[in-house]
């Protein structure tokens, strides 16, 4: 009886369906990528994203290999100018089942004196271990304007 108890709690445990958190996860996320662009608009770009990168981040940079790693991207960005010209907006995001992981997409726009520059980015995501969120992945390219 004992073994037959042991063998049917297995049998339930293993196929217990795992709860879909993705919907929850995603307002999350734009909630962190709204957070992120607030703190770029106020303290400049670079400061944004080293807050929210992950440890192990990997930037993709335009003609470059990318630079992988929190510390090794604040070396990178150490003597270059910030700025707080950009501002982006999420169009599309996604998560896992079990939201621990997700992306977004959508376009962001720097604007200077002089000058107007249209993209697009993609910036995938990662929950820390304290609930929070993290990106792990950064990068993005240039478009026309908007039409």
């Amino acid at each position: 009886m004992k073994r037959f108890l042991v063998i049917m709690f297995l049998m339930i445990a293993c196929n217990t369906e795992q709860k879909n958190v993705s919907q929850q996860a995603i307002k999350e996320i734009l909630q962190a990528e709204k957070d992120m662009n607030d703190l770029a608009l106020k303290e400049g770009f670079h400061k944004a994203l080293i807050f929210y990168a992950d440890d192990s981040v990997v930037k993709p940079q335009d003609g470059e290999l990318p630079v992988i790693g929190k510390t090794t991207l604040e070396k990178y960005w150490n003597n270059e100018p910030d700025t707080k010209e950009i501002s982006w907006q999420p169009f599309k995001a996604e998560a896992s089942k079990s939201g621990d992981l997700g992306y977004t997409f959508g376009n962001w726009k720097f604007v200077s004196k002089d000058t107007v520059l249209y993209g697009n980015y993609f910036t995938v995501w990662k929950r820390q271990t304290d609930g929070k969120w993290k990106f792990t992945v950064d990068g993005g390219n240039n478009t026309p304007g908007p039409q």
